[in-house]
């Protein structure tokens, strides 16, 4: 397998310890924030002959977030509330609980946990919810319960959860390349903000994929830091979303999303993320972005809609609340 964190070696003091510092609160590094990435741009540029696909995409943040807590406990449970937790909570297995599986599987631990998530996320949104979860889990178990992995394992063990579950682990924005296993530096993103919008129906990665057709694009990754939003949106135009074709044939409201959004007063550039059907507008300021969000609510208002930052390292996130 490729390293998860590429370029030259001496790069990789940059990144570790991965998050410790994001994980650390007030309820003693037991409550961890999950924040929602955003693919601002994503390009499939092949196919393993495993039927992978390979890809190139930045990844980034946002502010919203779920948040997961976890207590000793005798056995493993899961405990799911929030505005999106319902329809988690049907899931008899989860990405969360995977995790928890998986590193007691790999450290030999035989202790519980009681983990309670507060889902604020969509579910099948392509902004990594259940990939954030899995990363918070991970983290926190291994804290709860004092047991390490060498961060080459724990990587491994990461990417075998899921494609984003690395980049949410690592907590700072980065170009993925491969299956999610290749992770190098972007560029300082400059402050920005963003409108989030989804239709409040999940849409399965693995039909998007299933749909996609065409050639495959090159990578593009950059390496000059954009000095405004402005010059981050300039950037992310002349690259795309790869998926955003098959995943309009699937869900067609979509269209109605990225309309909205890019219609907005204020928008610098309206996009996809992921697989959707989440959908999201660049923003320069605070002001612009809350008022675009009022005027998508009212267009679209059985969407889910909200108003972030864009944030490029969430290494030192606390939850809200």
């Amino acid at each position: 397998a490729r390293p998860l964190l590429a370029g030259k070696p001496e790069r990789r003091s940059q990144w570790v310890p991965i998050i410790a510092a994001w994980y650390k609160s007030a309820a003693g590094g037991r409550r961890a924030a999950a924040p929602a990435k955003l693919n601002l741009y994503l390009h499939v540029t092949g196919r393993r002959r495993d039927g992978y696909h390979l890809l190139d995409s930045l990844v980034a943040f946002a502010g919203i977030h779920d948040v997961l807590e976890a207590r000793e406990a005798d056995r493993l449970a899961l405990e799911v509330a929030g505005a999106f937790g319902e329809a988690l909570a049907a899931e008899e297995d989860n990405l969360v609980l995977r995790a928890a599986r998986s590193l007691a599987a790999a450290t030999g631990i035989k202790a519980g946990a009681h983990l309670t998530l507060e889902k604020n996320l969509p579910l099948g949104a392509g902004i990594g919810g259940g990939s954030a979860d899995a990363a918070a889990a991970l983290e926190l178990l291994a804290r709860l319960w004092g047991v390490r992995l060498e961060e080459e394992a724990m990587d491994a063990l990461a990417l075998s959860l899921g494609a984003d579950v690395p980049v949410c682990r690592l907590g700072r924005a980065a170009f993925v390349g491969g299956v999610g296993e290749r992770l190098d530096p972007a560029p300082a993103l400059p402050p920005a903000y963003l409108v989030l919008a989804n239709p409040r129906r999940p849409l399965a990665t693995a039909q998007v994929f299933g749909a996609r057709t065409g050639p495959y694009t090159e990578p593009a990754p950059f390496t000059a830091a954009p000095a405004d939003a402005a010059g981050l949106a300039r950037l992310l135009a002349e690259r795309r979303n790869d998926l955003t074709e098959p995943a309009r044939r699937l869900m067609p409201e979509i269209d109605d999303g990225l309309a909205a959004l890019a219609e907005a007063g204020g928008c610098l550039l309206s996009r996809m993320s992921g697989s959707g059907a989440t959908c999201f507008g660049l923003f320069a300021d605070a002001f612009a972005a809350d008022s675009a969000a009022t005027g998508v609510r009212s267009r679209l208002p059985d969407w889910w809609v909200v108003s972030t930052p864009l944030m490029g390292d969430v290494r030192a996130f606390e939850p809200a609340g």
